[in-house]
């Protein structure tokens, strides 16, 4: 297998960590950026064959990674690698340029072969979410540009809205996104104020019906 050059994108230090702890010397990491900004100089500076790139990134998300590097790193390829397996965070993403798009409950040794078959030019998709990609562009279902309930929350809130809906405890997801579980109960107190619900149950069902579980 070639030893193909990587960027990684991801606004959690020890998320980075234990991503090049994981690739070990299968792959060359030229550089890691924790924010928009960031990735997207060394993107244009490293021209990496792959990009690693979480969606939700302080700046902005991924695919505006993807859109101000376009033309300017153009052998780069982009693999997602994300805690969120939402339908509109997949075929966003997918529709702003990324050749890929995996979770993050991935292991290393699949993590090197998606990253070998996306630079080779295939596309890499975890198996659930393979169908979403399909789904959307047979037009099975229809994924809005802005919903306008979700557009009040931020990035971090939306993460944890999700997880709070699939039924994590608060404990778990401080340990899923590398936070206090208090700064957890902050974000989900206004995650519900926002969308007027009013208990977990509520939440759920109002994250179903927008196909975001």
């Amino acid at each position: 297998m070639t030893r193909h050059s990587v960027v990684i994108v991801d606004d959690h230090a020890m998320f980075r960590a234990g991503v090049r702890a994981e690739l070990g010397d299968a792959v060359e990491v030229l550089a890691e950026a924790a924010d928009v900004d960031e990735a997207v100089a060394a993107v244009i500076a490293q021209q990496p064959e792959v990009v690693l790139l979480d969606v939700h990134l302080p700046g902005g998300g991924g695919a505006d990674v993807i859109r101000r590097t376009h033309g300017k790193a153009a052998d780069t390829r982009f693999l997602a690698l994300s805690v969120s397996d939402a339908a509109e965070d997949v075929i966003g993403t997918i529709r702003a340029g990324a050749r890929g798009y995996v979770t993050k409950t991935i292991t290393g040794a699949e993590l090197v072969a998606a990253i070998d078959r996306v630079a080779a030019g295939d596309a890499v998709f975890s198996p659930r979410l393979a169908g979403f990609v399909l789904d959307a562009f047979a037009g099975t279902i229809e994924v809005a540009a802005v919903d306008e309930d979700l557009d009040r929350l931020t990035e971090r809130e939306r993460e944890v809205m999700r997880l709070i809906a699939r039924g994590y405890s608060y404990k778990e997801v401080a340990s899923e996104l590398f936070i206090s579980i208090k700064t957890v109960e902050t974000h989900m107190g206004s995650v519900l104020r926002k969308l007027q619900l009013s208990s977990r149950h509520e939440l759920t069902r109002w994250a179903s019906e927008r196909r975001l579980l």
